[in-house]
């Protein structure tokens, strides 16, 4: 079998010489940007690594929240090491359980006091639906109705590895917040 090109077709070849070079035509792994797209990822690279938690654990999912952040799951690995008493220090809010109608001005609250960048991580069907109480009057459809949610954790209630999981998702997430994807547009 041979392993030379048909007669009569030119493969495109690399340039041998600075002189043989065509403006353009660079290999494959290579891609170009501009310094204000690299500092762009700087920074999402680095925020994406320093996810501070804002622990509002609101019932059985909270539970699996703390589990979590313990030493056989080890949130820490992540950069989300401690999680944040105060919505000032935090940076993403876990909303792991049932949000009452009472509970949700409260969760805005503490929602807007976060400083910006901030992000919101669904945990469970009660959070993200209103799990098996979705037919009450007093529970919220939803925390995606009262503030931005930006992952989602399925689950009643979602195992530490599934919380891990939407970290990681949302880690992926930032890193390409504000960038041009080639292809993507």
């Amino acid at each position: 079998m041979s392993t030379n090109a048909p007669r009569g077709i030119a493969l495109p070849m690399a340039p041998r010489t600075p002189a043989e070079y065509i403006p353009g035509q660079q290999e494959a792994p290579v891609a170009l940007t501009s310094l204000a797209d690299m500092l762009k990822w700087a920074q999402n690279y680095a925020r994406s690594r320093s996810i501070w938690p804002l622990g509002y654990g609101l019932a059985c999912c909270a539970i699996e929240m703390m589990a979590a952040g313990q030493s056989h799951y080890d949130m820490a690995r992540f950069g989300s090491e401690v999680f944040r008493s105060s919505p000032r220090q935090a940076d993403l809010m876990i909303v792991a359980g049932t949000v009452s109608t009472k509970m949700g001005p409260r969760l805005v609250r503490l929602w807007e006091q976060m400083a910006d960048p901030k992000w919101v991580i669904s945990m469970g069907q009660c959070a993200t639906s209103g799990g098996e109480f979705y037919d009450s009057y007093y529970t919220v459809q939803g925390v995606d109705t009262i503030v931005p949610v930006d992952v989602y954790v399925p689950g009643c209630p979602p195992r530490p590895e599934a919380l891990i999981e939407g970290l990681l998702k949302l880690r992926e997430k930032i890193e390409k917040q504000g960038l041009k994807i080639k292809g993507e547009e």
